[in-house]
């Protein structure tokens, strides 16, 4: 027979994928607009008003639930946190760097060089000694945000700090995601995750809405989130590519 308490323990909480889930269209609905762009068929303006803010939205609650789905796995894992964390994070780092060759023959100019899955699986090695705090973790979060606004002032003639937020003059890039401010908003969510969901268990009670028919394609995507994300760019640019030879075939 099961032990009860860990059933409860490995239990998926609806409301992050449901959440993860939202995001992840945010993004892609973002990513769309930049191909877009790229291939010259539309010029929208994604680096202010509107759009800027639904690009960070969708990429801030999607970093904030991996600070909190970080708490919860490590939690489960307990002993074989450091060593799952690790692996886990290069595994993902590596999923960046095949986007980076990807983005790299496809797009050239504007391509990844350290977007969102490089950031985030740097990020799962990077936070480990950080798993066990809450309130340290939001003041820390905050500080490195705050400081994320005098650094992008800063301008470097290498490439080499581009992780840590300092950019060549003229630097662009479809997807980029560094530790300043990026790191400061991981570092929440592992707060929020150790405040609401310490041990594993939600701390607090939501009605069962994951049932709910456009809720489910939601969860559906949050579950799936991982295999989308590294999906969705490749197959947009392919089919973008093919109709423009449709639409404008070469002579």
């Amino acid at each position: 027979m099961k032990n009860p308490s860990r059933v409860n323990t490995y239990k998926r909480f609806y409301e992050l994928d449901l959440l993860r889930g939202a995001a992840i269209i945010l993004m892609v609905v973002i990513h769309v607009l930049h191909t877009l762009n790229f291939f010259g068929s539309y010029n929208y303006t994604l680096g202010t008003g509107y759009l800027l803010y639904l690009s960070r939205t969708g990429a801030s609650i999607f970093i904030i639930l991996a600070g909190i789905s970080l708490t919860l796995s490590s939690a489960r894992a307990k002993a074989r946190a450091f060593k799952k964390n690790l692996k886990r994070g290069a595994v993902i780092f590596s999923w960046g760097l095949l986007i980076t060759l990807i983005t790299r023959l496809t797009l050239g100019e504007g391509f990844v060089i350290f977007g969102i899955l490089h950031f985030i699986g740097l990020s799962i090695i990077l936070a480990y000694p950080f798993l066990k705090f809450a309130i340290l973790n939001l003041l820390l979060g905050i500080t490195i945000i705050m400081l994320s606004f005098p650094m992008s002032e800063l301008t470097m003639q290498a490439p080499w700090f581009l992780w840590l937020g300092l950019r060549p003059a003229g630097f662009y890039s479809i997807d980029f995601f560094p530790l300043f401010p990026w790191f400061g908003i991981f570092l929440i969510g592992i707060f929020l995750g150790n405040t609401f969901y310490p041990e594993a268990r939600r701390k607090f009670s939501l009605p069962e809405f994951s049932e709910n028919t456009p809720l489910k394609f939601l969860v559906f995507i949050g579950r799936n989130s991982l295999m989308i994300y590294l999906l969705h760019q490749p197959i947009l640019i392919l089919i973008l590519f093919l109709l423009g030879f449709i639409i404008f075939p070469l002579p």
